[in-house]
């Protein structure tokens, strides 16, 4: 018919929301005197023939209204291309607003064009997508077929949003660090590898922003946050996607104690900001974020809450054959830092679900933690907890390059025992600490997982628009 499938733009006057905004509480005598016509635009997504009329629902991004198309109306050869459309068409509608004999809010066109063609019918007939796999995989399905889905992703930039401008509104300075790192570092992970043909050199995508946000604090940024997104070279679950994202901060002259305080403040911001209120649901447990939160050592986790015997504590042996009796797998090469963290990671995190803080983690497995003065195979770090899962980490930053030296080598040693997750040695890094660092300390909070925790997801999966699976 000569009708093009895919014409360039359509102006808008309205957005549905705006249109239900603007008289969806008028009644019909005064929807009959507003001045009209009004254009609004959106995908089909029901559509109900009688003949020489038809009810349409189509949909924009702030929501879903109906049209009311007429013959005698729009013209016959205008409705005759409408005949044509489907369901999943974009469509632009010209008309004024009435109410149907049911009240519904209705849009009669004076005017229908086909702005875009779908070639492929929506999805279980437009009234949902349910299969898991099909939503990851083509989430645009999703999104059309599934208004809660859009609806998590929006919540999810809202809390991104609030995160941002708490930062902000405290003297932090937002940056951007690289994501392909001569050397990865900043934490314990096995990295993604690449090829940079130019340089002729091996890059790998970073694992953490860490080492060049503190090169930032040494070059005199004292208060330096990045939302970043990381690439760790391992499984795939409910808990971990090889990319994900981070928020990293870095407050110079604090504590890992002002920490704690700043991301109390932090969680109940947001929450409050973005939810209206300090407690959540989430699978079926009450969350409440009110301040304070507990602090317990990790040592008494272990012991109290895990039932490890005082001497595994200090004594490997001891520690590697109760972790055998609970069925946790160890590898050779595991240090006592290693296996008592797996045991933590075992028998205490899932019970951890209201917010807590838990410090005092081992010095082996944190290489670039500042040793704590009373106790020095401990280092000055937290972790927090909340519904059963890691959601931040922190610590007093190592600023002693001669002791960070010595646990960069540890790390290489390990990496040469076959540890593909230890760290490398960065010269470049230990360069930029003789000039010195100051009493810093720094935070890790997992964007992804804190998005799960709020919207009530029960895999990282369902909170990341496009999560990496295996191809078909």
């Amino acid at each position: 018919m000569g009708i093009s499938l895919y014409p360039a733009g359509f102006r808008c006057d309205l957005t549905v929301s705006e249109a239900v905004s603007r008289f969806g509480a008028l009644d019909s005598d005064t929807l009959e005197k507003t001045k009209g016509p009004f254009k609004l635009a959106g995908r089909i997504m029901a559509l109900r023939d009688f003949g020489k009329a038809c009810f349409i629902h189509f949909k924009d991004r702030t929501g879903r209204i109906q049209a009311y198309v007429r013959k005698d109306k729009v013209g016959e050869d205008k409705y005759k291309i409408f005949k044509l459309m489907d369901l999943g068409d974009f469509i632009g509608v010209k008309g004024s607003f009435f109410r149907t004999k049911t009240g519904e809010l209705t849009l009669l066109a004076d005017d229908v064009s086909l702005l875009s063609k779908s070639m492929r019918p929506l999805p279980e007939k437009w009234h949902g997508l349910s299969d898991v796999e099909t939503r990851y995989r083509q989430r645009y399905l999703d999104l059309i077929a599934n208004d809660e889905v859009k609806d998590l992703f929006v919540f999810r930039s809202r809390i991104i949003q609030s995160i941002r401008e708490f930062f902000i509104k405290r003297d932090f300075l937002e940056v951007e660090t690289p994501m392909m790192q001569p050397i990865p570092g900043g934490a314990t992970a096995r990295p993604f590898k690449t090829f940079h043909n130019a340089l002729g050199m091996h890059l790998y995508l970073r694992v953490a922003p860490e080492l060049y946000l503190k090169r930032l604090v040494i070059g005199g940024l004292e208060r330096v946050f990045e939302i970043n997104r990381n690439f760790r070279n391992e499984g795939v679950s409910v808990k971990h996607n090889p990319e994900f994202t981070m928020l990293e901060f870095y407050m110079a002259y604090a504590t890992f104690e002002d920490l704690m305080e700043l991301t109390q403040e932090l969680f109940n911001q947001v929450v409050k900001e973005v939810l209206g209120k300090n407690k959540i649901e989430y699978q079926n447990q009450t969350i409440d974020f009110t301040p304070p939160w507990p602090r317990m050592a990790m040592y008494d986790a272990l012991t109290g809450t895990a039932g490890l015997p005082n001497e595994a504590l200090k004594d490997i042996h001891a520690a590697s054959t109760f972790a055998r009796s609970k069925d946790i797998v160890l590898s050779k090469e595991d240090n006592l830092g290693k296996i008592l963290t797996k045991i933590f990671d075992q028998l205490v995190e899932p019970k951890l679900v209201k917010p807590t803080f838990i410090y005092g983690y081992p010095i082996d497995i944190s290489p670039l933690s500042r040793r704590n003065d009373q106790h020095p195979h401990l280092a000055d770090r937290f972790e927090l907890f909340i519904g059963g899962k890691e959601i931040a980490n922190a610590f007093n930053e190592l600023n002693d390059p001669v002791d960070q030296r010595e646990r960069f080598m540890a790390q290489v040693s390990l990496r040469e025992a076959g540890d593909e997750e230890a760290q490398y040695m960065d010269e470049d890094y230990l360069d930029a600490m003789e000039y010195g660092l100051p009493p810093t300390a720094g935070e890790g909070i997992g964007i992804d997982r804190v998005v799960m925790l709020l919207t009530d997801s029960p895999s990282i999966r369902d909170v990341i628009f496009f999560p990496h699976m295996r191809t078909k």
